[in-house]
This record gives structure tokens, C-alpha cells and sequence, in this order.
């Protein structure tokens, strides 16, 4: 198949997805592309909201509609890193057996991650970056594709443990689900609260996703692209030449190399969903948001006044 049919390919069965994603989760269409886009491009991501906006809903029914394995791990002050990589024990044999943790999926939801100590937080680390664990010196790989979507709630911080930046920047995007309109969530009240329930195809294998990700990757970039992407990340940094008065008064700091990458793949991403070839600007501003939001620290100026992140991002672009 020729990479041209491949991307019209895409763009159709992106939307039967989509569809197939809207019978389950009404409205959330930004958190729905992001999450899909970074499945597409192989990275992880991190979806804040508050309780009740369907968080793990949405990571359950994108699972099911990929046709990939799904795990849930619910993340508590009293987890241990053995409780998500696995373990050894001694069979009856008196012999050492490898006992596979939740990891050991496609599709990993962490449930509330800023619930738990950075020891097991780390735990994710070489999971996330490898695609592969190390348990008692053994080393074992994941199966392709492999995900992290971990949930985050922005209120009730007391007792929390706010991810490391170090982690952070390994989420390609940072996904903030709003409040449904009016309609949806009368909408919604509909749904739940009678008796049918929606049943979602799988649509795609995990065989599939990974010759997308492949896809996504060959596609062609031009140069004053990259540039764009580039200087809009150097932007960010409050000590740059580049940076404009706004990040200077109220950035501690700016996004790291990782953004630029990471800016770059989703924009393909971004543009071969939508039937394009090669990624433009507008693609690159599409994704900037969700990219730059979670790798750049605001000062406590910046706090005081209210100014949020996404605001100095939109000043950039």
C-alpha cells in the first residue's frame, strides 16, 4: 500500500473512530483528538480534570475501540513499585517465577498518579522511556503498542505528590477536560441513567497501530516548520533572547528539546488525520497548547495575577 492511500486510509477510519468514541463519551472532543493523536504518535499522555468528567471513561472506551489490552492501576500513598511491575516468588518447586504486574499491557490507565510517592512513580519511568522493565536484574519488554494515560486531579492537592518535571516531560501531551455544555450534560444524564448500554467495535489491532505510528513518522516536514517549532519552544525560555517580556515577568521556566520533538510528531499526526501530507504552521499551533503547557513553569507573580499557562503559550503563537 503506498504511503498516500495509507494517510486517505487513516483519515477515514480516525473518524469511524471517532464516532465509534462519541457513542460512549458525549462532547470532550478536544480531549478525544489529543488522546488519539498521541496514541498515533506513540507518546503518553496526562488528562487533568476534576471528578466526574469521565476521565477513565474515555481511556476504557478509546481501549476498546483500538482493540487493545487495557489495564487500570488505582494509585494510593501505600502502593509499591512491585504492585505495578510484578514480582518474584518462589513456586513449589522452590524455583523463582516471574509474576507480570499490570504493566504488562497496551494501554495503561494511572489512575490518579499524583496519589502516590515518587518511588513508585518512578516505577513508570523506564516503562514509559524503554518500552521495557528491569525486575530484580531481569530485563523483560513490553508489548507494542504501549501507552501511559494517566489521570490527575487539579483539586484536593493536600496529601498529593505533584509529579517531577523529569516526569512531566515525558507525557507528550497534558489534556485538560472542561465542564460539558448545558446540552451535553443533559445529554449525558440521558445516557447513564437508563438501561441501554452503548456496545463499541474495535476498529483497528494493535498490529495496525503500530504500522500508523510507522506512518506517521515518514511523513516529510519542511524546514520552515521545524524552525517555527523550534523558536517557538526557545520562546518559552525566560533567559533566551527570543523571549518576549510576557515569559520573562512570569515563567521560572521554559520547555526543554523533548517539546520540540514532540511538537513536530504531533503535528504530523495532526495533519494526516485530517487528510494533509506534510504538516503546516497552523498544525503546529493546533498542538502547541497540549504540548508546551505541562513543561513550562510559571513564577508566583504569574500566580498572583492570574495569569495561566495557556494564556502566555496563546501570546507566542
Amino acid at each position: 500500500m503506498s504511503d498516500v492511500k495509507a494517510v486517505k486510509d487513516l483519515v477515514d477510519k480516525y473518524n469511524a473512530l471517532k464516532t465509534e468514541i462519541g457513542k460512549v463519551i458525549i462532547g470532550q472532543h478536544e480531549a478525544v483528538n489529543f488522546t488519539l493523536l498521541s496514541i498515533f504518535c506513540g507518546g503518553h499522555s496526562l488528562l487533568v480534570g476534576v471528578p466526574g468528567l469521565a476521565k477513565t471513561l474515555l481511556v476504557n472506551t478509546v481501549s476498546d475501540a483500538l482493540g487493545l489490552h487495557f489495564k487500570r492501576i488505582q494509585f494510593t500513598p501505600d502502593l509499591m513499585p512491585s504492585d505495578i511491575l510484578g514480582s518474584e516468588i518462589l513456586d513449589e518447586n522452590r524455583h523463582f517465577k516471574f509474576i507480570k504486574g499490570p504493566i504488562f499491557s497496551n494501554i495503561i490507565l494511572a489512575d490518579e498518579i499524583n496519589r502516590t510517592p515518587p518511588k513508585t512513580q518512578a516505577a513508570l519511568l523506564e516503562a514509559m522511556q524503554e518500552r521495557s522493565v528491569t525486575v530484580s536484574g531481569n530485563h523483560y519488554k513490553l508489548d507494542l503498542p504501549f501507552f501511559v494515560l494517566a489521570t490527575q486531579n487539579p483539586i484536593e492537592q493536600e496529601g498529593t505528590y505533584p509529579l517531577p518535571e523529569a516526569q512531566l516531560d515525558r507525557f507528550m501531551f497534558s489534556i485538560y477536560l472542561e465542564y460539558p455544555s448545558f446540552k451535553e450534560e443533559v445529554a449525558v444524564v440521558k445516557s447513564t441513567t437508563g438501561n441501554k448500554s452503548a456496545t463499541i467495535n474495535p476498529l483497528f489491532s494493535a498490529e495496525e497501530i503500530v504500522e500508523i505510528q510507522k506512518l506517521i513518522r515518514k511523513i516529510p516536514v519542511a524546514d520552515n516548520v521545524i524552525e517555527y517549532a523550534v523558536g517557538l519552544v526557545g520562546q518559552t525560555r525566560p533567559k533566551s533572547k527570543e523571549a518576549t517580556d510576557l515569559v520573562k515577568s512570569y515563567l521560572d521556566w521554559g520547555a526543554g528539546p523533548r517539546a520540540s520533538q514532540n511538537l513536530i510528531l504531533a503535528a504530523k499526526a495532526h495533519a494526516a488525520v485530517n487528510g494533509k501530507f506534510s504538516p503546516d504552521i497552523e498544525n503546529v499551533k493546533a498542538v502547541a497548547i497540549p504540548i508546551l503547557s505541562h513543561r513550562i513553569v510559571k513564577n508566583y507573580k504569574a500566580e498572583a495575577e492570574g495569569i495561566t499557562v495557556a494564556d502566555i503559550i496563546k501570546s507566542l503563537l
